[in-house]
């Protein structure tokens, strides 16, 4: 990469296309598109769980996107959206039911405000301490346990969304099943067999495929709940979302800023993942990374909009389609904004069944944990040695188990249980390695 303070991004037509380089400005731009399709659904249903104006959130993904971009200088590909971690403590924080408007927004918002703080500071001191210990903190094994761990604790929502589980339909429904495993055959099939470009927009046009055969078999032959269309025609082509200001209560900061330290685990565990894609060392840039997801998270609490971190959906898109370019961000961030600022585009992404969303879910988190894989494999773990095998059995069963711990009135869930857990377990279970390497004293 260049030394200057942005990368300048040669022009790449195939192959994989790494963070300094690009494609012609016409597939960049489907590209980001595909980014938003991608993330759409996590950074919509994380604020409607909370209680929170989705339109809000989407906005200000946008713009925490670009204040990472900017911070890292380009040179980590990322997309920052509404963080599910927070979804637990605000809601103990606001004492708010799960999907019910939340009257008390705004000491959710100072909480937030707060994790953002200690999120930034925790990145300041990387910046001018080194990364040195927090890859002794949490070592490959460890990093890829989390990774993995985090595809897994989404996995239930994608299965949820796929078999059209509701409120009033708790067992879902064999139409939805068959849809999202539609719309994951067709992602699979655009990966494998299109031809050129096409092959690099498997998301974007599996979904497309699936949303068809949901529209074909539900609107015209009655198998399932037809789209409506109506929220379209109604929604204003511009408008602003309702805004709200932050109120600083000191119980619900205490319950909500903890939240800082599973984003940096979260955070490290995506960088990890992206430079094992790319081939490239971004340590150096997780101070820079951190600060910059905690100005975004900061700004979002700051006006009503939802805790942010690095996007996960969107390192599954890199990792399917190869396309590594910090630019396809920018992007993304701009259509992000648009959807925010646009009521009627809002409605328009807002008809995607479930079903489809729950297919494309079952591919990309499925990637996030293939990913860990070869973080291990190119980092030659060893899992020969019980002590890396049992770190990474007991995070793998904490993720997917979602496992819930409350510390303090702090509830940790599966994530942090698992980021915790992995890290303490290890550290524990090599202090008598550490031993062993010692000289003894004469």
């Amino acid at each position: 990469m260049s030394d200057s303070f942005l990368p300048k991004w040669t022009l790449k037509t195939e192959g994989t296309i790494m963070p300094d380089e690009r494609l012609p400005t016409g597939q960049m731009v489907v590209v980001g598109l595909q980014h938003v399709v991608a993330m759409f659904g996590a950074t919509v249903l994380a604020p409607i769980l909370m209680g929170f104006d989705p339109n809000v959130s989407i906005l200000f993904s946008g713009l925490a996107t670009l204040i990472f971009f900017f911070v890292v200088g380009g040179r980590v590909p990322s997309y920052l959206g509404s963080s599910f971690a927070f979804i637990g403590p605000v809601l103990v924080a606001t004492g708010a039911s799960v999907g019910s408007p939340n009257p008390n927004i705004p000491l959710a918002l100072g909480g937030i405000i707060a994790a953002g703080a200690l999120y930034f500071i925790i990145g300041l001191i990387v910046q001018m301490a080194g990364h040195r210990w927090i890859e002794k903190l949490m070592p490959p094994v460890v990093t890829g346990a989390i990774v993995a761990a985090i595809g897994l604790v989404l996995a239930p929502i994608a299965i949820n969304s796929a078999s059209g589980v509701t409120p009033d339909n708790a067992d879902g429904s064999n139409f939805a099943r068959w849809i999202a495993l539609a719309t994951a055959l067709s992602v699979g099939i655009v990966a494998v067999y299109a031809p050129g470009m096409w092959k690099r927009l498997p998301v974007l046009l599996g979904g497309a495929i699936g949303y068809l055969v949901y529209y074909i078999f539900a609107n015209h032959l009655g198998y399932g709940t037809a789209i409506d269309f109506t929220k379209i025609r109604e929604a204003a082509w511009f408008g602003l979302p309702t805004f709200q200001s932050p109120v600083f209560d000191m119980r619900a900061m205490s319950l909500i800023a903890p939240v800082a330290i599973i984003l940096v685990a979260e955070n490290l565990g995506h960088i990890k993942a992206i430079g094992a894609m790319t081939g490239r060392n971004l340590d150096p840039y997780l101070g820079r990374a951190f600060m910059g997801d905690g100005l975004a998270t900061m700004l979002s609490g700051s006006a009503g909009g939802t805790g942010m971190t690095t996007y996960a959906e969107n390192m599954g898109v890199m990792a399917v389609t190869r396309i590594y370019s910090t630019l396809v961000f920018l992007i993304a961030a701009g259509f992000a904004l648009l959807l925010g600022l646009s009521p009627k585009f809002g409605a328009f992404i807002g008809t995607i069944p479930g079903p489809v969303l729950g297919g494309l879910s079952i591919v990309v988190f499925g990637l996030i944990a293939a990913t860990a894989g070869r973080i291990w494999v190119e980092n030659r773990v060893d899992f020969s040695n019980p002590r890396n095998l049992i770190t990474v059995a007991a995070a793998l069963i904490l993720g997917a188990g979602n496992f819930k711990l409350n510390v303090a009135g702090f509830t940790l869930d599966g994530i942090g249980t698992a980021t915790f857990g992995a890290i303490i377990l290890y550290h524990i279970l090599n202090m008598g390695s550490q031993r062993a390497n010692e000289v003894p004293r004469a």
